[in-house]
């Protein structure tokens, strides 16, 4: 059998999640963070998933300690940025066995550089017990999502962006994604939020929920910077015959002057809760009921994310979860 990634939705063993540990990506912000992403693990591990916190060193696994309950397993690792969608492994499996696929990192195109970042996906993975295959080509978990039938959406600003593959065509990429991880469909959203670190990664942008079903913002007022942004990503999932599901956007958030890429669509599925980010703002409870809809067989909650989204993500984006080995749609 073809070895594919099974979507989010499909049944997990475990998730793991970054515990953020660096003053200098969240100035100002560190403590807040280190609450809010210690608030999103204890919520998985209370609804009966395991998680595997990852910790950097003695004095970070002394303070998530503080901060979670025993249902937490503390794993101290060598890594960088908290951000293991993109850093951690992808997990493909036949639906008899699971193996993890690398791929190459360089920083989201050479900003973001920390020691640890280029081995801990494989390093977990090893761990875990799985083998490891590795590909010479660059690519991040949050730059795809894909609906378990071989359909995978991704944005143009990220995955054709020179300074990621600059070697590689279109054409080549969806080669690359076909054989690497076998979406033989591929649904090219454009640019992803104003501002958003990564280069317009799909995960902040848009998120399948179901087969062809694809949940995307509506623009909120007039004021929302990614009004252009969600009516051309809308047109063009249209035309590809794509479902969509509406799902409310936060609007215009802005922290020190600048336009924050604040988005529900970062939200984390697992086996039992979907952890939808919220930012004190007047659209959280109609995000989280909408996107609550879309995920009648679980419960979905809201969690305060505006100080992890100061160092540049949000709890999907903290996350990587392990797929159970015979996990499908």
């Amino acid at each position: 059998m073809t070895f594919t990634v099974p979507p989010e939705w499909a049944p997990q063993d475990w998730i793991w999640v970054g515990f953020p540990h660096d003053g200098d990506e969240w100035p100002g912000y560190l403590a807040r963070a280190q609450e809010q992403i210690a608030a999103f693990a204890n919520a998985v591990a209370n609804s009966g998933q395991d998680v595997r916190l990852l910790v950097r060193d003695a004095a970070n696994h002394a303070r998530a300690a503080e901060l979670v309950s025993d249902a937490v397993t503390l794993d101290t690792r060598s890594y960088g940025d908290i951000w293991l969608r993109d850093t951690g492994p992808l997990i493909v499996t036949d639906g008899q066995t699971r193996r993890a696929v690398r791929f190459g990192f360089n920083g989201w195109g050479g900003k973001y550089q920390m020691p640890g970042d280029t081995e801990i996906g494989a390093d977990i993975a090893r761990d875990a017990g799985l083998g490891v295959d590795t590909h010479d080509w660059v690519l991040e978990g949050g730059a795809i999502d894909g609906d378990g039938t071989g359909l995978v959406v991704t944005t143009e600003q990220c995955l054709l962006n020179p300074n990621r593959n600059p070697q590689l065509c279109r054409d080549q990429i969806e080669e690359n994604l076909q054989s690497d991880l076998g979406f033989d469909r591929i649904l090219w959203l454009g640019e992803g939020l104003v501002n958003d670190h990564t280069d317009g990664h799909v995960d902040n942008l848009a998120r399948f929920v179901a087969p062809n079903r694809l949940a995307l913002a509506v623009p909120s007022g007039g004021d929302d910077p990614n009004r252009a942004i969600y009516d051309d990503a809308r047109h063009r999932a249209v035309a590809a015959g794509v479902a969509l599901a509406d799902i409310p956007s936060p609007g215009l958030i802005m922290r020190d002057g600048t336009i924050e890429p604040a988005s529900y669509a970062n939200f984390a599925v697992t086996s039992h809760l979907v952890a939808v980010p919220t930012f004190g703002c007047a659209n959280d409870t109609e995000a989280v009921a909408a996107i609550g809809a879309l995920f009648p067989d679980r419960n979905t909650i809201g969690l305060a994310a505006d100080a992890v989204l100061a160092g540049g993500g949000g709890f999907h984006c903290a996350s990587q979860h392990m797929p159970c080995a015979k996990a499908g749609m």
